[in-house]
């Protein structure tokens, strides 16, 4: 809505005030006039505007002036500049200052106009670039990152640490760990957060391929090379490049990519110009690099030139008390993207959880979560709700035969009979009558078996 543009008039001609006040009053702007370089400056301390139309030579003040003071005290107002007097290459000289553009007396209108919409479109593309970087820096806060384990805390102190460096990283842990999402707080909590953060994953990219995508090219470098072409680090530049998967990187590329580290520049496929380079590297695998290195499969000197800071990432299975948490967070996200009231999970079931040993990780755990989600149909999810090879492993896990040490045998057939009763019901789709015929029982005493073992009726 227009009417919701303010623009301030800096003019010390009163006709020529008016008369711009009276024109884009009429096309729906909120406007306010002043005649002094200094009353215009007085009234931008006490309220924002979107955009300053001001003389570029005024009595007290000139238009640089006032644009050096608006920039410098409101970024994001955008500076227009009147001139005459044949002097527009002082206006030219001005926007290198930071001036949205100039217009020449005596003022056509609707060529204000143009450059007024170009202004504000501008404007609200820099608003919604500052809003979803600020969605970003949220999204990647540490606070995201959940883990209460004494591990992730120790992970958590070192990332605080790392962002206030610009040193190497690299990220060891199994798949599904969540490297990526620490690379990506590491970068949106550091010095770099306004910088790009560009992401590779080395082992999805060809290999006859790969050199032209980290690197870029020049036309003509190879066959289908039809024009040049940016590579991933020059698009990083001043911020991030994240290589995940760098065990996968082939031996020349390794060669190229140390150069690269130890120089700090690069040169395009097909070129030999340098390109010099501001970048952070963060890399990440799932192999054992060092192994790596003594088999001839990846280069000593690169792996200690990644290896300034290592980060582990700890798997699932050895930090169990963040299964817990891990749940919460990953129920109330599908609850809320399937527009469901938010499920919870009974005793039992995250137990079952507990004992499994996720080979997939955090990742696996999000995929099993969001499928709950989306096949049950109450609100708490019960042992019977999750995946048979979950339900199997835990089952099995439970000791049912007599050791030296003794055992809880009430426990033991407690278990047994959820795990049939559970079989029966699943099998029965939920109906208790039915699963009392498959079970040899009747329906009451199944009913109370429920009751006793605690099994949602």
């Amino acid at each position: 809505m227009k009417q919701n543009i303010k623009i301030l008039v800096i003019e010390d001609d009163d006709s020529s005030r008016e008369a711009l006040l009276i024109l884009l009053k009429s096309i729906g702007f909120t406007v306010k006039g002043c005649s002094s370089g200094q009353d215009g400056l007085g009234v931008l301390s006490g309220e924002p505007f979107d955009i300053v139309i001001t003389d570029l030579f005024l009595p007290d003040l000139n238009g640089i002036d006032i644009l050096s003071r608006v920039k410098e005290s409101s970024p994001r107002t955008e500076v227009i500049l009147v001139t005459g007097y044949g002097s527009a290459e002082t206006a030219v000289q001005a926007m290198k200052k930071g001036a949205y553009d100039y217009i020449t007396k005596p003022l056509n209108i609707e060529e204000l106009r143009i450059i007024i919409d170009k202004a504000l479109e501008k404007g609200q593309l820099v608003s919604e670039n500052v809003y979803l970087k600020k969605q970003l820096r949220e999204k990647y806060e540490f606070a995201n990152i959940i883990g209460n384990s004494q591990a992730m805390q120790q992970l958590f102190s070192r990332m605080k640490r790392i962002i206030k460096t610009d040193s190497t990283v690299l990220i060891l842990g199994e798949s599904g760990t969540g490297k990526e999402l620490v690379a990506k707080a590491i970068h949106f909590n550091g010095n770099r957060k306004d910088k790009p953060f560009i992401a590779v994953n080395c082992s999805a990219i060809p290999e006859n391929l790969l050199e032209s995508e980290l690197f870029g090219h020049v036309k003509g470098a190879f066959t289908g090379a039809v024009k040049e072409k940016v590579g991933k680090f020059e698009a990083a530049n001043y911020g991030t490049i994240f290589l995940d998967e760098i065990g996968t990187l082939p031996m020349h590329l390794q060669t190229k990519l140390l150069r690269v580290l130890q120089e700090q520049e690069l040169e395009r496929v097909g070129s030999n110009k340098q390109i010099k380079l501001d970048v952070r590297v963060v890399s990440a695998t799932n192999v054992n690099l060092e192994e790596e290195v003594a088999r001839g499969n990846f280069r000593e000197d690169l792996f200690y030139r990644l290896n300034v800071i290592p980060i582990v990432i700890p798997p699932l299975r050895e930090r169990i008390e963040d299964i817990l948490p891990l749940t919460k967070h990953f129920l109330e996200k599908n609850c809320r993207s399937m527009q469901r009231p938010i499920m919870h999970i009974d005793k039992e079931a995250l137990e079952a959880l507990e004992a499994y040993p996720w080979n997939g990780n955090v990742r696996e755990l999000e995929n099993i979560i969001e499928r709950i989600v989306a096949l049950t149909e109450g609100d708490l999810i019960t042992l019977r709700d999750l995946p048979a090879n979950i339900v199997k492993n835990y089952v099995e896990g439970t000791p049912t035969s007599v050791t030296p040490a003794g055992i809880d045998m009430v426990a033991a057939i407690n278990e047994i009979e959820k795990r049939m009763i559970g079989e029966a019901l699943q099998l029965a789709g939920g109906v208790k009558a039915r699963a009392a015929v498959m079970l040899n029982i009747n329906r009451t005493t199944l009913v109370e078996k429920m009751r006793r073992l605690g099994i949602t009726l």
